[in-house]
């Protein structure tokens, strides 16, 4: 009997499971997601001290726009 790489390395539902991580790649990223997303990159930069409050509105700006741009592309 012989086996195939896949038989032998890949587990059985792992065809299933790449399948998966594709339809949801192909996904549009919701707005909402975006915000979130730059919301914690900004509340991260001001707890390690990257980033100041005063200067939140241009900075949370800057992130959300990067963050748009990077998932829109």
């Amino acid at each position: 009997m012989f086996l195939s790489w896949r038989t032998v390395f890949l587990p059985e539902n792992s065809m299933s499971q790449s399948a998966k991580i594709t339809e949801s790649a192909l996904k549009p990223v919701s707005e909402d997601a975006i915000l979130k997303v730059s919301k914690e990159i900004v509340v991260k930069f001001i707890e390690v001290g990257r980033l100041a409050p005063g200067n939140f509105d241009e900075m949370f700006r800057a992130i959300y726009q990067s963050v748009r741009d990077t998932v829109r592309s």
